[in-house]
């Protein structure tokens, strides 16, 4: 079959843009034999910003000479004139480009080459037209790089969220709302720096790379160190090494990094997410607690000017006092089983048959009572609480409560069912802590992947004396979440993982 024959069979959708990428490629080849080859422009002078020029429009730059460069995101054409959008990273502003203004030769030379899709550096005069939109008058035009494809919006704009999601930069120039989540993001980690730093922490940066996986409980990603010859994990936790820190004599350290866990993917969670991890000596959960609730009441503040959010329809109130609920207390009241009463594991086991629930063979009474709260208490918790009482067998790097040892001073909290940030009264006993390492390896032995190791540097470590210490980490794109408004965590991850398309 002829070649002709096999275009003619495709969709007239696709026979068309063949034929527009064929036509700004023969655009290109016309610019560079005419000498005028725009990937060769290295730099254009911009002096103002397109937002700029119309929020200060009457006050400084009316009838004045201005500089702009962009991308042409429509045109108008009207023979001897046109008028174009040229969006910038600031907003966007109308060109109007007329042949009297330009010169017949370098007008009917840019309007043979332009394309939508161009990035454009513009010197012209601010004015008002006649309908009274701010305007940018042209007295020159030059085309700083050409666009060989589409924008997606001749095709029906670029709303597959897969799509989106995978082509970022694509999604950032037909829908420039999705900028101002990224904006947002930006000014919201600033906001959790300024406010850590003013109360005296202290910024520091630790390994990616780990030879033992810990500080949380989590299934790593493996790598390999050639010339060592080891295996080595990238880093589930921020954890152990700050507290190494705490131990070396620094009071109150933070870190805000990227961890790493080989988990499943949803709305909530990313193969790589951002952590705010910190720790301070010589407080404890109640410290933990107080921090954390002024920092996330702050950074709204700062960023958004308010303490009122709305998340899935509901008024998230952060000004108010965070509510406080202990881990049985909640069981008893959604599930109504009171786990208080509950001795022996085989009596969590009955109750957990009696409103099955699935456990296996390895969980102790407490990871029983966690699954009591996970399926039917964790949902409920929609305005800002403190869970707290988490069992020892689920904190293996928690203090025991002294008046219940079976229970741990640590929180989680949780805002519309989902959790936002975990912390504790560290410990910093090294010989309970190598109790709890060992029983943790155990569980690892029998299956647990996400279970950690004996980490026998940290311990080392504990043995030189930690002093009493809270520490509180946090998931940094659940709290963009929360205050941008986003359902999902790609929707605040400028490049989420994604599964190959091939």
């Amino acid at each position: 079959m002829a070649e002709d024959q096999i275009r003619d069979a495709q969709p007239e959708e696709e026979q068309d843009q063949r034929e527009i990428l064929r036509i700004r490629r023969e655009k290109l080849q016309k610019m560079r034999d005419s000498g005028s080859d725009p990937y060769h422009i290295t730099s254009f002078p911009v002096k103002e910003k397109a937002q700029e020029i119309v929020d200060n429009f009457e006050t400084e730059y009316e009838g004045k000479e201005v500089t702009v460069a962009g991308r042409i995101m429509s045109w108008r054409d009207m023979g001897k004139a046109a008028f174009m959008d040229l969006r910038d990273a600031s907003g966007r502003i109308q060109l109007y480009v007329k042949i009297d203004m330009l010169g017949e030769e370098a007008y009917r030379a840019l309007t043979a080459s332009l394309d939508i899709g161009d990035i454009v550096g513009v010197v012209g005069e601010a004015f008002r037209t006649r309908r009274g939109e701010i305007s940018v008058k042209a007295n020159s035009v030059m085309i700083l790089s050409k666009a060989l494809l589409p924008l997606p919006e001749k095709y029906h704009g670029l709303k597959n969220t897969d799509s989106r999601y995978r082509q970022r930069y694509l999604d950032l120039i037909v829908n420039p709302e999705v900028k101002d989540v990224f904006v947002k993001r930006s000014k919201i980690i600033t906001a959790i720096r300024e406010y850590l730093d003013n109360i005296e922490f202290l910024e520091v940066e630790t390994p990616v790379l780990h030879t033992q996986a810990g500080g949380a409980a989590a299934r790593p990603f493996v790598t390999h160190h050639n010339t060592l010859d080891l295996d080595m994990y990238l880093r589930i936790a921020l954890e152990l090494h700050l507290k190494r820190l705490i131990v070396g004599g620094f009071d109150r350290v933070y870190e805000i990094g990227r961890v790493f866990r080989n988990e499943g993917m949803d709305t909530r969670h990313n193969p790589e997410f951002t952590e705010l991890e910190l720790y301070q000596a010589y407080t404890n959960l109640e410290g933990m607690m107080n921090l954390t609730e002024e920092m996330i009441r702050t950074v709204a503040h700062k960023v958004l000017g308010t303490g009122l959010v709305e998340r899935n329809g509901v008024e998230i109130d952060l000004d108010k006092p965070f509510a406080r609920i202990t881990m049985l207390e909640a069981v008893k009241q959604y599930a109504g089983v009171d786990f208080s009463q509950v001795e022996t594991l085989e009596e969590a086991r009955k109750l957990a048959d009696e409103h099955h629930i699935e456990y296996e063979q390895r969980h102790k009474k407490g990871e029983i009572l966690n699954l009591f709260f996970e399926t039917y208490c964790e949902d409920k918790l929609v305005q800002p609480t403190f869970l707290i009482g988490h069992p020892v067998d689920i904190s293996p790097l928690a203090k025991k409560n002294r008046e219940n040892p079976e229970y741990t001073e640590r929180f989680e909290l949780f805002i519309c069912g989902s959790e936002y940030a975990n912390a504790f009264s560290e410990l910093n006993d090294p010989i309970d802590q190598r109790e709890r390492f060992e029983a943790q390896a155990a569980q690892k032995a029998a299956g647990d992947d996400e279970a950690c190791d004996v980490d026998e540097d940290f311990l080392t470590a504990l043995e030189y004396g930690l002093p009493p210490t809270g520490g509180m980490g946090m998931g940094v794109d659940r709290l963009i979440m929360l205050l941008t408004g986003a359902q999902s965590i790609r929707d605040v991850l400028l490049f989420p993982t994604m599964k190959p398309i091939d």
